[in-house]
């Protein structure tokens, strides 16, 4: 049985609204969604697994109607869809009552069900939200359920908020798969066995690398999975080590050869490294304008910035770094002033992680 995991595609979601290249960004993840259909006919798909937030929102009827009609030219492949943290559907609602036209299964909310899938011998188990949060370990006490099937648990959550679970005991349950959703980067949790899709296309800065789906298939001789990239933009971090020596047009050459090579699609974050004259003036408006770029963090270090940190931080972990580099009379010269100023950037930046 080949099947496609996908979670957390969050259609009709507005990221990066206050960029230029926002107003695409609904109308991308729509055809990202619309990719994995593609691979599904493409690939001879068995089954698709929806692991939690399809939807930026409660799905109206309205909304379950649009992916109707997408899932609709799926051929052969057959959908079994979680809700989630974000796409919960209250029981008793008119988008609970709502009746596919296509092959496709909506887990109902609050409750433990099994979806089973005659033509392909496959249960489908989960539990969809019915609101925001489940604070108990819900997924940890659910079997599989159809003996002499395969059998797939379909979850979401992962956090002490959102149906908190240990790996180890959704492993002993005996599932031929494990499809969860919520985290929005792929992870690959237990080998072949248990896997976070993450979203199809990304929808923050912080979540870089490349987006996709995971493609898998189950046999005899067990599961065997796959990560396929499909994302239309990617957010990237782009470092550039300052130098004295350089012009801010040396500087600014180097940053264009670097985006021209991942091209203009994806989103980047500058994060300028090492140290720079006090008096450079480094004009990112002409890069601005041919690529996506959301944050410049300028990260350099000047001689008047190391006087300001030597003064203010006496008393605590940087202060006792330079007191010990300082003392260090053995090393060149050259080389200590490059290990300091590369000593506090690190810190700097440790700072800034916490």
């Amino acid at each position: 049985m080949k099947f496609i995991h996908i979670a957390d595609v969050h259609l009709f979601a507005t990221p990066d609204a206050e960029f230029d290249w926002g107003e695409h960004r609904p109308k991308e993840i729509e055809e990202t969604f619309e990719k994995v259909i593609d691979a599904c006919n493409e690939k001879d798909i068995d089954l698709l697994l929806i692991a939690g937030n399809l939807f930026d929102r409660s799905p109206s009827v309205e909304d379950l109607i649009f992916v109707d009609d997408k899932l609709m030219r799926l051929e052969k492949t057959r959908t079994v869809i979680l809700s989630g943290t974000d796409d919960y559907i209250v029981p008793g609602s008119d988008s609970s009552a709502y009746k596919f036209r296509s092959k496709t299964v909506l887990l109902p909310s609050d409750k433990t069900t099994n979806a089973y899938l005659r033509g392909i011998n496959t249960c489908v188990t989960g539990f969809s939200y019915a609101k925001p949060e489940y604070r108990e370990h819900i997924l940890e006490d659910i079997d599989p359920g159809r003996e002499g099937a395969i059998n797939i648990l379909l979850g979401h959550g992962g956090d002490r908020n959102h149906m908190p679970f240990k790996k180890e005991k959704l492993a002993a349950k005996g599932f031929d798969y494990v499809a969860m959703g919520y985290i929005r980067r792929p992870v690959h949790i237990l080998k072949n066995r248990m896997a976070y899709a993450g979203s199809p296309e990304p929808l923050g800065p912080k979540e870089t690398g490349r987006h996709g789906y995971v493609l898998g298939e189950i046999t005899d001789e067990g599961t065997k999975i796959t990560w396929c990239p499909i994302a239309y933009r990617n957010y990237m971090d782009i470092s550039i080590t300052m130098n004295p020596n350089l012009s801010a047009e040396e500087i600014t050459k180097n940053l264009e050869e670097k985006l021209l090579k991942l091209g203009n699609n994806n989103i980047y974050r500058i994060v300028l490294r090492g140290f720079s004259k006090n008096n450079v003036d480094f004009d990112l408006s002409r890069i601005k304008n041919r690529y996506n770029i959301y944050e410049v963090l300028n990260m350099t270090i000047s001689d008047d910035d190391e006087k300001m940190l030597r003064i203010e931080n006496e008393t605590n972990m940087m202060g006792s770094f330079i007191r010990e580099i300082d003392g260090s009379y053995t090393i060149d010269e050259r080389i200590r002033s490059k290990a300091l100023r590369y000593g506090m950037e690190a810190l700097i930046m440790a700072g800034e992680e916490r």
